[in-house]
């Protein structure tokens, strides 16, 4: 249920992501989500890899810090409203806080259905919650990953 996510700091200075991304393109690993935002001087690259044990070695191996992190990625409607109804309303009377979030690529209109990764304060307490109400949890092999 929890999918390994790779998050990777990033000097904000041309061609870091280049570096990074290249890397792991010529190591043979396939990038299945990517999501990066930026922080006073070094952006966090957030990524889910086909391999992500030996994504962590090729950047750790370029000396950029990296860690693997938990997250839970959903499935809904690709229709508005859909995540406010579905999926946040239900985390309004629980102790349990959305971190951070993003949406993947590849989805939408042509399948019906988006899907959106979230990192949660207590993602064990988070998958018990979607559970219980129905809400289609994706695994790793959903995304082709090891």
């Amino acid at each position: 249920m929890k999918l390994k996510q790779l998050s990777v700091f990033l000097e904000n200075a041309p061609g870091r992501l280049y570096e990074a991304t290249q890397a792991l393109g010529d190591a043979g690993i396939n990038l299945r989500s990517l999501s990066i935002c930026d922080t006073a001087g070094f952006g966090v690259l957030r990524i889910l890899v086909s391999d992500v044990v030996k994504a962590r070695r090729i950047i750790m191996e370029k000396q950029l810090p990296a860690r693997v992190d938990d997250v839970i990625a959903v499935e809904l409607d690709d229709v508005p409203g859909s995540l406010a109804n579905n999926i946040l309303k239900l985390f309004l009377k629980t102790q349990i806080n959305i971190e951070y979030m993003y949406a993947l690529a590849g989805t939408g209109p042509a399948s019906g259905k988006a899907v959106m990764v979230f990192r949660f304060s207590d993602n064990d307490q988070a998958i018990k919650l979607l559970q219980d109400n129905n809400i289609k949890i994706l695994d790793a092999q959903s995304f082709g990953m090891l």
